[in-house]
């Protein structure tokens, strides 16, 4: 294992931004401090073709006017939080409308804009880095003072492990997630249709206009089943998907008491390359990039849509509106953890 650190760039403050490529035998990922953004995978074809399968802007410049939220940790709560504010405890609290009248991954100060404190990490299991910050009270509107871990591990079995922890001094609401976007074909291939999903879920989130309606809908005879292998193109432009542009949904998981459950599989057939997903979350936002627009990439690349697609583990989108979602509040003083395995082989 190595993991080794250079420059980036500076941000318009002064601020020094680090690169960290973390390798094995086998596949590296690069990762940045700033957003914690993860900016390169590099996996090996069946035939042995390398090529970097996740989608990112190729420079500080572009990464820092990107809105796409390509490979950062998202938070304080990631996805929509529905009329953009909650009350707990009695406190109604407000929040930004970034998205329509919704708030959409913290609002306008996110976090994938902010520049992190990280450290390399050497364990047992693997090596990586560690990226901190303190959300301050009041940060996105949210109650509370954070402080926020999120740790990347590769393992010589070729797994990047993510990892998550929040403790703060007042009650308030977390939901953390990383908003990679994959394309096992390489990250300059074009469309994902091609992509063969297996998602272990055999339900869904009913939404409006992405929002859930608070309705858990069975996937069974709808364009949301992909129990069984399912190209990701299959159903993508039907007349069900059209309001969203696509796959911007949240699918159900069932939990095991805490332990990482492998819900997912994404086979691209051509290269060989497969991933799978495994998290100790109840719920994962299935996006088919049905928003990006030309998007400037690495190696003068376009990204456009349907150019790539997330599997974004996470607590249900605006469960702290929809009190029947499992509960999305961290009490004061009580740490909140999670993990996610992003899985590959070839």
């Amino acid at each position: 294992m190595d993991v080794k650190k250079k420059k980036f760039g500076m941000l318009s403050d002064g601020s020094k931004v680090l690169l960290y490529k973390v390798s094995n035998s086998d596949m590296s990922f690069v990762v940045t401090n700033y957003g914690c953004v993860i900016t390169s995978i590099l996996l090996p074809s069946q035939s042995g073709v390398v090529e970097d399968v996740v989608l990112a802007p190729p420079t500080l410049d572009s990464l820092v006017l990107s809105d796409a939220s390509f490979g950062g940790v998202v938070g304080r709560f990631a996805n929509r939080i529905g009329g953009a504010g909650f009350t707990l405890n009695g406190t109604t609290y407000s929040l930004d409308k970034n998205d329509g009248e919704n708030c959409l991954h913290g609002g306008f100060f996110r976090w994938d804009k902010q520049l992190w404190d990280s450290e390399i990490i050497e364990t047992v299991n693997g090596s990586g880095v560690t990226f901190s910050r303190t959300s301050v009270a009041g940060e996105q509107g949210m109650p509370g003072t954070v402080e926020v871990k999120v740790t990347y591990l590769l393992d010589n079995e070729n797994n990047l492990v993510i990892r998550y922890s929040a403790l703060s001094d007042q009650d308030t609401i977390i939901n953390l997630t990383n908003h990679s976007y994959f394309n096992l074909a390489g990250h300059n291939k074009g469309k994902i249709d091609t992509h063969l999903l297996t998602l272990n879920c055999t339900q869904y989130l009913e939404s409006d206009n992405c929002l859930p309606t608070g309705r858990i809908l069975s996937v069974e005879n709808t364009v949301f089943d992909f129990t069984t292998e399912k190209a990701l193109g299959q159903n993508l432009h039907t007349e069900d998907l059209k309001s969203t542009r696509g796959y911007d949904h949240c699918f159900c998981i069932d939990q095991d008491g805490g332990r990482l459950v492998p819900f997912a599989q994404v086979r691209e057939p051509k290269s060989g390359r497969v991933m799978t997903v495994a998290t100790d979350m109840p719920g994962v936002q299935l996006y088919t990039a049905n928003w990006l627009k030309g998007d400037v990439g690495k190696d003068g690349a376009r990204y456009n849509p349907h150019d790539g697609f997330c599997l974004e583990t996470q607590q249900y989108p605006d469960a702290p509106n929809k009190y029947s979602f499992p509960s999305a509040v961290l009490k004061a003083g009580k740490e909140f953890t999670s993990t996610t395995v992003y899985g590959f082989r070839w």
